[in-house]
Parts: structure tokens; C-alpha cells; sequence
């Protein structure tokens, strides 16, 4: 049988380990909220985890958490936690029983699945009442001023750059149709102070910016150090934030 379902996308091993250091963090409050929609908590399922990030803060409220990644450089570059287990598997590949978890979560990577395929899985592994949470963030936000470079270096500089399905998250998931109940959910963001260099770092995750470099043969970031310098001084650190935009349902009882 031919197998024609979305193939994995992998736009992130290449710099796993620069992933891990450089993304911010998901507020604690988000994990809090997520588990006090599960009627159980004893196991969570973190799809396309990368780094562990969301896995990690997931172990605080559940027995035990999964936390799958097609990537092998990811999972390794992940954190480690003995409530944790890490598994390499593509979303939307049926490789759990089925009606055995409370949560499933995905953040910031919804937009990379063949969705009608994981959804089905989703729905066919939550036990009933189980809850399905994905969750993005887009641009980010420090000033005015700061802002307006990262405009131009996210849509001029690198903006030809970006895979086609990063649409949906500059959509903020808008047209995304969750299956399931929805839940109303607060607002959430996340938020750091960081430095110059902290930030640019961030920036050097961006699949764009090492598309760039593949095709272009040099580092886009030096432009952007270059305007950042007069409104960001190395030393001085600064709040920087992300508004999260998050889609929620429950699987029906019966």
C-alpha cells in the first residue's frame, strides 16, 4: 500500500542544540490551567516535543508524560526527567493503544502535521473526556522601535524564506478546525528579559533564517545586529514577549 499521507517535515535538527538553549519558555500557568481540565491525570502525550520543553512542565501535573518527535536530534538534544518518555514517532502515526490519555498537547508545531490525519489519532487515543490542546506563538514584542526591524527582517529579509505552512501561525491558527468540544480558554503569553544577543539568538532558530543561509551562502543576523545596535545596547536587557494563541477541546463522553 502506498503510504500518502504529509511526509515529515524536519526543519529543525540542524540546530537542535541551538533550539534548545534559545527558545523561551511556556508560563507555568498555561500547564496549570491544561491539567485542571482533565477529569485524570495520569498520563499526557506532548506531540512533536523538540527540545522537551512543554514535556517537562507537563510532569508537574501528570504521572507520566510521552513525548514523541520525529527528530532524532531533538530527542536528544531534549531534557531529561524520570516521569518522561521520550519516543521518535511522526504525528499522526498510530503507535498508541487506543483511550488511554488524558491530555494531548502541541505547541508551536500544529502547522507542520498532516492535521486531518493527527486529529484522527488524537481523538482515537484520549480517553473519553480527554482534552487536545494546541497552542502557537508568532511575532514577538519589545518596543516600538525593535519591533519595527523585526518586521522588515521577518518579512524582507527573510520573508521568502519561510515554508508555505507557516501561514497559520501568522493566522494564529484562525482557520484551524479542532475536533471534540471546545473549551473557552484565557489569554496567555509568554515572557522573558533578555539582551541583545539573547534575542538575535532567538531569531537564529527561525527555519527562514537558516533557509537563508543554505540559499544565500551568508548570515542574515548580521544585518539584523547591525540595525539592532542603536536602539539595543549589549548590555542592556530588555522584556520581550509573546502572546500565545491557544485552541482547546474535550472528546465527547460517549
Amino acid at each position: 500500500m502506498i503510504d500518502d499521507h504529509k511526509p515529515f517535515q524536519d526543519h529543525f535538527s540542524a540546530h537542535a542544540a541551538d533550539y534548545a538553549s534559545a527558545r523561551p519558555t511556556y508560563p507555568p500557568r498555561l500547564f496549570e490551567w491544561l491539567a485542571e481540565q482533565c477529569e485524570e491525570r495520569q498520563l499526557a502525550w506532548d506531540v512533536a516535543t523538540g527540545n522537551g520543553q512543554a514535556a517537562m512542565s507537563l510532569a508537574e501535573h501528570f504521572e507520566k508524560v510521552l513525548a514523541s518527535d520525529g527528530s532524532a536530534a531533538q530527542l536528544e538534544a531534549a531534557q531529561r526527567h524520570p516521569s518522561i518518555n521520550y519516543q521518535q514517532a511522526v504525528a499522526g502515526d498510530p503507535w498508541l493503544p487506543g483511550d488511554c490519555v488524558d491530555l494531548v498537547t502541541v505547541a508551536q508545531a500544529v502547522h507542520w502535521f498532516d492535521q486531518e490525519r493527527f486529529f484522527a489519532d488524537a481523538m482515537r487515543v484520549l480517553k473519553p473526556g480527554g482534552v487536545l490542546a494546541v497552542w502557537g506563538y508568532g511575532r514577538v514584542e519589545v518596543s516600538p522601535n525593535i519591533d519595527r526591524i523585526e518586521e522588515v527582517f521577518y518579512k524582507d529579509v527573510v520573508g521568502d524564506y519561510w515554508p508555505p505552512e507557516r501561514s497559520q501561525l501568522d493566522a494564529e491558527l484562525s482557520e484551524l478546525e479542532m475536533p471534540g468540544e471546545s473549551i473557552e480558554v484565557p489569554d496567555f503569553e509568554m515572557s522573558v528579559t533578555w539582551t541583545a544577543r539573547q534575542f538575535i539568538n532567538y531569531i537564529g532558530t527561525w527555519s527562514a533564517v537558516r533557509r537563508y543561509r543554505d540559499a544565500k551562502g551568508h548570515d542574515p543576523l548580521v544585518w539584523l545586529q547591525g540595525e539592532l545596535d542603536p536602539f539595543w545596547r549589549s548590555h542592556e536587557r530588555r522584556r520581550v514577549r509573546w502572546p500565545l494563541f491557544l485552541k482547546v477541546s474535550r472528546k465527547p463522553e460517549s
